[in-house]
């Protein structure tokens, strides 16, 4: 009995070790679990810092390896440029009453203006008168001209006077034709055939700027030259006005004078188109007409022409030079449509302002009324009408045959617009 208790005892103690050692066991699986899911959990961290930190890597390297591409601008509408000398010739043409509109196309002595016999000195008639009949010009000859002084005076108490800007203009050529250097007011360039002959244009552009500097500092904007005319042997109607014989060098030496004199704000005036280099009739004493054909005058005169124009001439004189081979008839170039619009407008491409020579000049009065050659000129594309015989004539039968439809007003403001473009380049910015 006591056995049986003894081997139930022992069974119960081995039961409890067993039992003790299994809790220990236990107790050390669960220790040992938590700290290995501790070490996982660890490195399953470390893995994914070390695929994040790849990854910033990856990406920094693409960074620097791909071009940095700028979003691209914004686009914007350009604004149109605006024209502003267009703007100011237009708005000044709107205002302008059609009795100052045409009076704008006249070009004449101040003796004209003010109807008096000799004018040395602007005061209040002059005054007066461009307030009443606003000119577009006055061109001054050696009997305006007595001093530096009183020259200086006279176009500056004129340009304060007027209305509208001034062309004020004088003939100086160099050489015979100086009406300031002959006066004594200036040193003479001397003859264009002298510097012609030399082959130096470099000669001629000094001499335009010269003449140019010493207009411009007495008060002059305008100068009518330099002549553009290839003379023949032995010509004396033009004779050392010209640069020579040879078209070529004549073309170069009227470019190079154009250049000098524009560079003191001067305009140039090429003249006498279409070329008298061949007559030996003078227009100031009746018709001068030349058997040239068209093919004669693009070979020897319009080269020249191009040549001034390309300098950029801010004038062109119409001669009243008759060419029958040419318009068909022996009208004055300075009348003829097919002169003026089709041969120097269309063809050699000019778009300055075309002025007619004097009109005062035999080749018109001997043939023509005031009024009479005044529209026909513009009507053939003229846009300045040069000393008429009567100028108030020429005025009043221009005014009527724009009232009457034989001119019509746009063809007025037409040619106000080229002038008045000139008149006010340098005074707007473009």
């Amino acid at each position: 009995m006591e056995r049986k208790i003894f081997r139930h005892k022992r069974r119960v103690r081995n039961q409890i070790i067993s039992y003790v050692v299994l809790l220990i066991f236990l107790a050390g699986l669960a220790v040992g679990g938590l700290l290995g899911v501790k070490k996982i959990v660890s490195i399953f961290n470390e893995k994914k810092e070390m695929e994040e930190q790849k990854q910033i890597e990856d990406i920094a390297q693409d960074e620097e390896e791909q071009p940095m591409v700028e979003a691209p601008e914004e686009f914007t509408e350009p604004e149109e440029e605006t024209d502003y000398l267009s703007e100011t010739v237009e708005n000044c043409i709107a205002v302008m009453s059609l009795e100052d509109k045409v009076a704008g196309l006249f070009m004449i002595t101040p003796e004209a203006l003010t109807d008096t016999n000799t004018v040395v000195r602007a005061g209040e008639t002059t005054e007066q008168k461009l307030k009443e009949r606003p000119v577009g010009g006055l061109i001054y000859f050696a009997q305006n001209i007595k001093s530096a002084d009183q020259l200086t005076e006279m176009l500056s108490n004129t340009r304060n006077w007027c209305t509208y800007p001034l062309f004020l203009g004088v003939d100086e050529e160099g050489g015979a034709v100086s009406r300031v250097a002959q006066s004594g007011l200036a040193d003479n360039v001397g003859d264009m055939a002298d510097i012609g002959s030399s082959q130096d244009t470099a000669a001629a552009q000094e001499a335009g700027a010269a003449i140019g500097g010493y207009l411009a500092q007495y008060g002059f904007n305008m100068d009518f030259a330099p002549v553009a005319d290839v003379i023949t042997d032995g010509n004396t109607t033009i004779g050392k006005r010209s640069f020579g014989t040879d078209t070529n060098t004549v073309a170069s030496m009227v470019g190079a004078t154009v250049e000098g004199l524009q560079s003191k704000n001067v305009s140039a005036c090429l003249k006498h188109f279409p070329g008298l280099g061949d007559t030996s009739k003078d227009t100031h004493d009746g018709m001068a007409g030349t058997e040239k054909t068209l093919e004669d005058f693009m070979q020897v005169d319009f080269p020249v022409y191009q040549a001034g124009i390309a300098a950029g001439a801010d004038f062109v004189m119409v001669s009243h030079l008759s060419a029958e081979q040419v318009t068909g008839d022996n009208t004055p170039a300075s009348l003829s449509e097919k002169m003026v619009t089709e041969l120097l407008r269309g063809q050699l491409g000019f778009q300055g302002i075309v002025i007619t020579d004097a009109m005062n000049m035999t080749a018109i009065t001997d043939y023509f009324t005031p009024d009479q050659a005044a529209v026909m000129a513009l009507q053939a594309g003229v846009d300045m009408i040069l000393m008429p015989e009567d100028y108030e004539t020429a005025y009043n039968g221009v005014l009527d045959a724009v009232k009457d439809g034989t001119l019509s007003e746009e063809r007025i403001n037409e040619s106000l617009r080229r002038i008045y473009r000139v008149k006010y380049r340098d005074r707007v910015g473009t």
